[in-house]
């Protein structure tokens, strides 16, 4: 599995990148490996102010569907439009054509408190 050093991680399987006070987010390899084949993502939260681990959308593989979570507070001000098309991009590439979402950020310090790639892979085994 892949977890990238420049990357933040929640415990509910998203990852962070924060750029200035815009973070782009989407989910781990390990959250796309255990979910399988992704057939649909939903995620209608633009414009909306979210707290940290509020639901922003739902990813939707073969057999499950689960929830997608912010890592912090911020509003939503970008969905990747290539995943209404393409929502295996999640699976093939979930770092950089499979991010989900871009938020600005309410407190850049938030991101602190994530896990960083060692911690992460420590809790995923």
């Amino acid at each position: 599995m892949n977890y990238p050093a420049n990357l933040k991680y929640t415990k509910d399987h998203e990852w962070i990148l924060l750029e200035g006070n815009v973070a782009t987010v989407g989910i781990t390899d390990f959250a796309q490996h255990e979910l399988g084949d992704i057939v649909f993502i939903d995620i209608n939260s633009k414009g909306k102010s979210l707290n940290a681990e509020e639901i922003f959308g739902t990813v939707e593989a073969v057999k499950t569907v689960s929830d997608l979570f912010t890592p912090i507070a911020g509003t939503i001000t970008e969905i990747n439009p290539a995943l209404e098309a393409n929502p295996e991009l999640v699976n093939s590439d979930p770092y950089d054509k499979g991010w989900m979402i871009k938020m600005t950020v309410t407190n850049v310090e938030d991101v602190a408190a994530l896990m960083n790639a060692e911690a992460y892979t420590a809790l995923v085994g």
